[in-house]
């Protein structure tokens, strides 16, 4: 077991998110002592807790990774990845296209100057 300190440092994860994701039921201690509310965490804990660092990296939002600590068979994560994978490289795209028509409109003022 882990304390809260422990886990935070071993995992990346503040102990205010950890508190957070308590809250929201996403990432819950695997125990609690009754006599001083201390919370711990096991080892179970740190396989989700990476998955909810490497989620969070991909840039899903709280209610995302929610949904994907709902299922708890995972059987939908793959497909979550590649819709979230499409999505990021439509970003890319985009400002791709954005930085073009800077980079024209840059061209065409210097036109206008010259």
């Amino acid at each position: 077991m882990y304390k809260v300190s422990d886990f935070s440092e071993l995992t990346g994860i503040s102990k205010e998110t950890l508190r957070y994701y308590a809250e929201v039921k996403l990432l819950e201690p695997a125990y609690i002592d009754p006599k001083n509310s201390y919370r711990y965490y096991d080892d179970g804990s740190y396989f989700l807790a990476i998955l909810l660092v490497k989620l969070r990296g991909f840039g899903f939002t709280i209610q995302e990774m929610i949904a994907v600590m709902e299922d708890e068979s995972f059987a939908h994560l793959e497909d979550m990845l590649l819709l979230k994978r499409e999505k990021i490289q439509k970003q890319i795209e985009d400002l791709r296209l954005r930085a073009e028509e800077i980079e024209q409109f840059l061209a065409s003022g210097k036109e206008n100057n010259e």
